[in-house]
């Protein structure tokens, strides 16, 4: 009996070591608030200044959104990441590609597009977040153009651009990636041009950005001040911050990871936009549904990351794929609830009762549902078999 009694001694000692070594991201996950409902918001980037003909697109995912309702009959939600400005092509080439100028969404040739923006706002179905002035840094994209023919065409094109078409790189507005690896903005630079979109936003929408989205998910602690000063107070992430592009390209420097509804350094509140919905891709509707009742069991919101090409390049199959997503989401939580990102994190932040858990059982289930998320931990519960006594812990919850 003393040996029996040893061995588990032991045992107890080992799950306790392992809970401790991880205790930071699982007390993280613990404090996380938990959702009552499943809650579902389509993100959806690069709207704005553009190709015409998003006009059209838009009126027509505005009557989609208006035909799907939730329990309580409101449509389904979908946030518009707007970007204010592209080149103006023509004036660009007639420097000879040596001056940047810019066309911008409050051009009298974007009226269509800021009418059908407007409409879908006053229907209850899109709200603008603030994506960027350009989805680029103007001085970068001039300075690769210099040695890149395509970039150069690109800035001088006739009709208003696609910034999906630039490389990936080129696409990040916080960051020099005219050259790899890039070479970050100093803080000056960044403040001002925060202020400058601000300004151009609030005057087109009204008031100031209450939302922002970086560019290619790479932005720094700078650019959020900056966001703060102007009136942001929430920021939709990937779950991490990246700070730059390597030598390869690819976002990198790391510098914070966070989970909905933590604060930023400026005090903003963090949302975590973490599931994908390309249907250009091949993205299909059980993707989405599958993504719902992932995070419907770590009491979590389903922040769907969708862009603008996937319209542009195949219109009616993306919106058919859309509606239907919509329609299986339904299917597979019946309780879903629909939001914009401001409300959630309303919601989060003064952990109203309403939509926030407080009941143990709840809380206890969705942290069991969240650990295999944390690297290397469900290897180091395996290993030790603490495991077993969790996966109990979250079924009986």
């Amino acid at each position: 009996m003393s040996f029996v009694a040893a061995g588990l001694a032991m045992l107890l000692l080992l799950w306790l070591a392992t809970l401790l070594a991880f205790a930071v991201p699982l007390v993280a996950r613990w404090r996380e608030p938990v959702l009552k409902c499943p809650v579902l918001i389509i993100e959806s980037d690069d709207w704005g200044a553009g190709p015409l003909r998003q006009a059209d697109l838009l009126g027509r995912l505005a009557a989609l959104l208006q035909r799907i309702r939730d329990r309580t009959g409101r449509p389904a939600a979908m946030t518009l990441g707007v970007v204010l400005a592209v080149p103006d092509g023509a004036r660009i080439a007639a420097s000879g590609c040596s001056a940047y100028h810019e066309l911008s969404l409050a051009d009298g040739r974007f009226e269509g597009v800021r009418a059908a923006m407007q409409a879908g706002m006053q229907a209850g179905v899109f709200a603008p977040q603030l994506h960027g002035q350009c989805h680029y840094w103007p001085p970068a994209l001039m300075a690769a153009a210099r040695g890149d023919a395509g970039v150069r065409a690109w800035l001088g094109a006739a009709e208003p651009a696609m910034t999906e078409e630039l490389p990936s790189p080129l696409q990040s507005r916080w960051i020099d990636a005219s050259r790899l690896p890039s070479r970050a903005l100093d803080a000056a630079t960044i403040g001002q041009a925060v202020a400058a979109e601000a300004a151009a936003y609030g005057s087109l929408f009204g008031a100031p950005p209450r939302v922002a989205v970086a560019t290619t998910f790479v932005w720094n602690e700078v650019v959020e001040r900056a966001w703060a000063e102007a009136g942001v107070e929430v920021v939709v992430t990937p779950g991490r911050r990246a700070t730059c592009r390597n030598a390869a390209g690819q976002p990198d420097g790391i510098d914070a990871t966070m989970l909905s509804g933590s604060r930023s350094g400026a005090g903003q509140t963090y949302l975590v936009r973490d599931a994908y919905f390309e249907p250009s891709l091949g993205h299909g509707a059980q993707r989405l549904a599958d993504s719902l009742t992932a995070r419907t069991r770590q009491g979590r919101a389903c922040l769907a990351e969708t862009h603008r090409f996937n319209f542009l390049r195949a219109e009616a199959a993306s919106l058919a794929a859309l509606e239907a997503a919509l329609q299986g989401a339904l299917t597979a939580c019946p309780g879903l609830r629909f939001l914009f990102p401001l409300e959630l994190a309303h919601a989060l932040r003064t952990r109203d009762p309403a939509w926030v858990e407080t009941r143990l059982r709840p809380r206890l289930a969705a942290w069991c549902a969240r650990l295999d998320e944390i690297p290397r931990f469900a290897r180091a519960a395996r290993l030790t078999g603490l495991a077993l006594p969790l996966g109990w812990l979250g079924r009986a919850a």
